[in-house]
């Protein structure tokens, strides 16, 4: 008796693993095949679609000028080189003409060159030149005075002589009445010695003759009388100086016999 063959089912058929790959890998090879078909067309479409859009000439037609050196740009602007005129040289400017200044005068209101001045803190001086001098940017015209005994030169702004008090010799009669307070009495004065100093200091700088006779007058000291200290000799002889000199110049002598004239009045009074 011969076997039975086994029925063949209608179910549902079951997938081997190497048929499930045949499966996945025909899509693939589809979409593979497709994909290479488009590179092939598309280098054949794209220069067409290049010629049809002008756009894209003047990128090329940069780079094609870039490529090649020593083609200048026609798209550069071209400048114009434009020859200067020649100036025509300056004119000398024409020099202008200097105005010669004019001297100085030889006198200025009450002084004049020559004279005898007094200056309060030095005393008796000569006029020996009126200048004009420039002094920190400004012109100024100044009076020169000399001091022959000091061997100094003092120059004045002839706007402050009188401010400074510069003044001309003393008159006779100025003259007389000092001669006039050294006959008289001097006066003792108990003050301390350094506040007297500074009183008698300050009539000497005055330049007043009647003051500083009063100083002469009260610091002279006779043979019988006590010595005097160093600092009242000097201010003494300081004064009688000052004196003697302006009484020189006033009766147009020597100091020396003024000098003289003065201690004998004193001596005589005394």
């Amino acid at each position: 008796m011969a076997p039975k063959t086994p029925k063949k089912t209608t179910g549902p058929a079951v997938k081997t693993p190497e048929k499930a790959k045949a499966s996945k890998a025909a899509p693939n090879k589809a979409r593979r095949a497709a994909k290479a078909a488009a590179e092939t067309k598309a280098p054949a479409a794209r220069p067409a679609a290049r010629k049809a859009t002008p756009v894209n000439k003047a990128p090329a037609a940069k780079k094609a000028a870039a490529a090649k050196p020593g083609v200048a740009k026609s798209a550069a602007p071209v400048k114009k080189v434009v020859a200067k005129k020649a100036r025509a040289p300056k004119k000398a400017a024409a020099p202008k003409k200097v105005v010669p200044k004019s001297p100085p005068p030889k006198k200025l209101g009450i002084f004049a060159c020559g004279d005898f001045v007094v200056y309060p803190t030095h005393g008796v001086g000569r006029i020996s030149a009126i200048e004009d001098q420039e002094v920190a940017g400004y012109q100024l015209r100044l009076f020169v005075v000399r001091f022959d005994k000091e061997k100094m030169t003092l120059r004045i702004p002839v706007g402050k002589a009188e401010t400074a008090g510069l003044r001309k010799l003393a008159s006779r009669q100025q003259i007389d009445v000092a001669i006039t307070t050294l006959r008289g009495r001097s006066r003792v004065n108990r003050a301390m010695w350094s506040r007297r100093a500074q009183e008698y200091e300050a009539k000497i700088n005055s330049g007043d003759p009647v003051s500083i006779a009063e100083v002469v007058r009260d610091l002279h000291r006779n043979a019988g009388q006590p010595d005097q200290s160093y600092s009242e000799r000097q201010i003494y002889e300081a004064a009688l100086d000052r004196l003697a000199r302006e009484v020189a110049a006033v009766d147009k002598t020597d100091w020396d016999v003024a000098t003289m004239k003065l201690e004998e009045i004193l001596e005589a009074a005394a």
